[in-house]
């Protein structure tokens, strides 16, 4: 299946550049581009892509406010395009609802992978960047009260899906979960697929906040 982009950048350089890496891939293609968060919006209502790949600093509307209005409708799924890996936005952009963060000057090989990532929600991407934000992100907020504990994850999250999540969230590919506990790729899959409905997450990125949030990594 093909895998349908739309760019966001108010760059209009970076908008051609990007939508022409992206149709260099034979299983992906750019379904336009856009220069301002309130286009993004209204073209990904309209052409509902699989994947946008949006600025967070644009003119009439941000990357963060249309980020939100598009997963919030559930439109698509959202890749950060960010100049700095630790850009304040970014914290803003996971509230959001972005499903993870791209350098701009990532190498084009990396940029199509991470599209692919997000689109098909199976693993993180740019551990260097998304892995450190998400710490940061969720140990920015004053901890909890002395005495009081975390946020703790549902009970019914059992042992094994605690033992995938804390995976998850270290990064690790389905696979590479499976090899460390010995246990079968389709089983990891059944274990995320169970984790994103017991904790209502949109994607793994949001698994990983999950981890964090809830002392499970040590986050507190």
């Amino acid at each position: 299946m093909t895998i349908r982009v739309l760019v966001a950048d108010d760059q209009q350089l970076i908008r051609i550049g990007l939508a022409g890496i992206v149709d260099t891939a034979p299983d992906l293609t750019s379904i336009g581009s856009v220069g301002t968060g309130r286009d993004a919006v209204a073209a990904a209502a309209e052409h509902r892509p699989d994947v946008v790949l949006m600025d967070i600093r644009m003119p009439e509307m941000d990357g963060i406010e249309a980020t939100r209005r598009i997963t919030t409708a559930d439109h698509a799924r959202v890749l950060m395009l960010t100049t700095f890996d630790l850009d304040e936005y970014v914290f803003g952009a996971l509230r959001a609802g972005a499903s993870g963060f791209l350098l701009k000057d990532a190498p084009p090989l990396d940029l199509l992978s991470a599209v692919r990532t997000v689109a098909q929600g199976e693993a993180l991407l740019a551990p260097r960047v998304t892995k450190r934000l998400i710490a940061a992100y969720v140990n920015r907020p004053a901890p909890p009260p002395h005495g009081q504990e975390p946020p703790q994850l549902p009970e019914a999250v059992t042992t094994r899906e605690r033992e995938v999540l804390l995976l998850v969230a270290e990064g690790l590919t389905n696979a590479e979960i499976a090899e460390r506990l010995y246990i079968g790729a389709g089983t990891v899959k059944t274990h995320v697929a169970r984790l994103l409905t017991k904790l209502d997450a949109r994607d793994r990125v949001q698994l990983v906040i999950h981890a964090y949030r809830s002392g499970l990594t040590g986050g507190y």
